[in-house]
């Protein structure tokens, strides 16, 4: 199992223009740091609107200057929105084929939809359409990459016969991911043959294991919607490593439970705009959530973050290796935790945990 991590790119609320460069700096030297001690992927989100949450509205701009200052880690979009117009397909074709080019080939392509009222209503987009806006937007992705010239006339996307440049170094092109947070999407990404970055909330192990082996079983039939299958699992989990459980506790609990409920509070904004038989019925999991039932000692209990001491973080990722995950995506930046503590983090996981699985 390889560990990476997944960057929401998450400011303090109320943060200065200087302060925010400032942060955006320190978080690329996080990143250039982790590669040296072992880490083997870097993913972002994207995300639009949200203040307090994620600032990374252009990954496209991140994930370029993070492969411009790395050599070995993987590039991943973790994931690049796809309904219209969050991002017109040819042009996320034309950045992913670029970046592909820049990092020498090291791009992992994960799409998605987006989950948020705020996001979805500032691009004026229908929840209910965003599942076929998705499929058909990368389709029409895959086809600019492979083709001398795209073509496509569709539902959402008609494009004119066009040659399009660049393409990108992997042929026939780069391995793609999609966005899984319910039961269902993990098996729609095995019909399709697409990577499964599995974005849980909350899940204890047996759950998260019982969707990985759903994904297994329904690739052995894919129908792939690229040029090849993708077989690959990530899983993402909220992380921090200190010196005694007692000190990565003290250090981590703010920022775990903060960016709990904000995902909870994101992922009931959409109810309301829910239609009948949406692909969306599965954010009902969250409706009339106790908030009291996710306490830090809940989480802990249920070993759904991976927070502790060396011993103890080795131990719960050992768990996550034996259901089958290929990659371990660590979320380690908090918008409220020093940088040092981010840092120092980083350095233990290199130094005690990453050797555990034969990574140094």
């Amino acid at each position: 199992m390889e560990f990476g991590l997944l960057y929401e790119w998450q400011m303090p609320v109320g943060i200065s223009r200087e302060d925010e460069s400032t942060a955006f700096l320190q978080m690329q030297e996080q990143i250039k740091f982790a590669e040296s001690v072992g880490f083997k992927s870097l993913w972002s989100v994207e995300h639009h609107f949200l203040e307090s949450f994620s600032h990374a509205s252009a990954p496209e701009v991140l994930l370029s200057w993070a492969a411009a200052n790395t050599t070995t880690m993987r590039i991943g979009h973790g994931v690049r929105l796809l309904p219209y117009p969050y991002n017109h397909p040819i042009r996320a074709a034309e950045q992913a084929a670029t970046l592909d080019l820049l990092s020498q080939g090291r791009l992992e392509f994960g799409s998605g939809r987006s989950a948020t009222a705020a996001e979805l209503g500032g691009f004026g987009i229908d929840p209910s359409e965003t599942r076929e806006m998705w499929r058909e937007s990368l389709e029409l992705i895959i086809k600019a990459w492979t083709n001398h010239t795209v073509e496509h006339e569709g539902k959402y996307f008609n494009q004119v016969p066009r040659p399009m440049v660049p393409k990108p170094l992997q042929d026939p092109h780069p391995p793609l991911w999609m966005s899984c947070t319910s039961p269902e999407s993990h098996e729609v990404a095995g019909a399709l043959g697409l990577g499964l970055l599995s974005f849980t909330l909350a899940l204890d192990f047996r759950e998260v294991g019982d969707r990985i082996a759903k994904y297994r079983e329904r690739i052995k039939t894919a129908d792939p919607i690229g040029k090849f299958v993708n077989n690959q699992t990530a899983v993402f989990t909220m992380a921090h490593c200190a010196e005694t459980n007692e000190l990565a506790r003290e250090r981590a609990e703010k920022g775990v439970m903060q960016y709990q409920h904000d995902q909870i509070e994101l992922l009931c904004s959409l109810l309301p705009e829910i239609k009948e038989g949406s692909s969306y019925d599965y954010y009902e999991r969250f409706v009339g959530v106790d908030y009291d039932k996710f306490t830090y000692d809940h989480l802990e209990r249920k070993e759904m973050i991976l927070v502790g001491d060396p011993e103890r973080c080795i131990q719960l990722a050992k768990k996550y290796e034996t259901m089958g995950v290929d990659r371990l995506l660590l979320f380690v930046q908090y918008k409220d935790m020093p940088h040092e503590h981010t840092m120092d983090a980083l350095r233990l996981f290199g130094k005690e945990v990453l050797p555990a699985f034969g990574q140094a």
